[in-house]
């Protein structure tokens, strides 16, 4: 009978560690989306501010392209960064159904 409770305790703190992890893995996705937002959101905020300088130029019949390559170059590291946060999402989500 004591190995039946031995057992059953063993399998209750294996289930209990699995939720943990998986809680965790949750957290962690959250937190991940999360930064993915923020960094969309920034784009879509210079995003704005390109157009608008591209107008404010157009008004004042001075346009050049090099005053947006930094803003650009903005954009596209956050791009880079959104990408390689999908990428862990996924990885943890692959180890979600693996467990």
């Amino acid at each position: 009978m004591a190995d039946f409770f031995e057992e059953l305790g063993k399998k209750i703190s294996d289930v209990a560690s699995d939720i943990g992890k998986k809680t965790e893995d949750t957290i962690e996705i959250q937190k991940l989306k999360s930064n993915i937002r923020g960094l969309q959101r920034a784009n879509e905020r210079d995003l704005i501010d390109i157009g608008r300088m591209v107008y404010e130029k157009f008004k004042d019949s001075e346009i050049s392209d090099l005053d947006y390559v930094v803003m650009c170059e903005a954009i596209e590291k956050r791009d880079k960064e959104m990408e390689r946060l999908e990428d862990e999402i996924d990885r943890i989500k692959g180890c979600l159904l693996y467990t």
